[in-house]
Formats: C-alpha cells, sequence, structure tokens
C-alpha cells in the first residue's frame, strides 16, 4: 500500500507487538503525527 500514497515511506518496527500503539506510543505517535502533518 505504501507504492498507492504520493511520497509514501513504510516504517517497520522490528521486534514490537501487535500492540505497539499502546505499549510503545512514545514512538509511533511522533511518526503518526509526521504523516498527517505532510
Amino acid at each position: 500500500s505504501v507504492k498507492l500514497l504520493k511520497n509514501g515511506t513504510l516504517k517497520v518496527y522490528k521486534g514490537f507487538p501487535h500492540g505497539m500503539l499502546t505499549t510503545h506510543a512514545d514512538v509511533i505517535n511522533p511518526d503518526l503525527l509526521a504523516f498527517f502533518k505532510g
């Protein structure tokens, strides 16, 4: 799906669990905010 987005970037969080949005919010949230603002 990254190919469908102009200037898309694939981010891989190796070793993060399925619930990474909850357990690693300090890492994921800044990336999500950058994507939304971009």
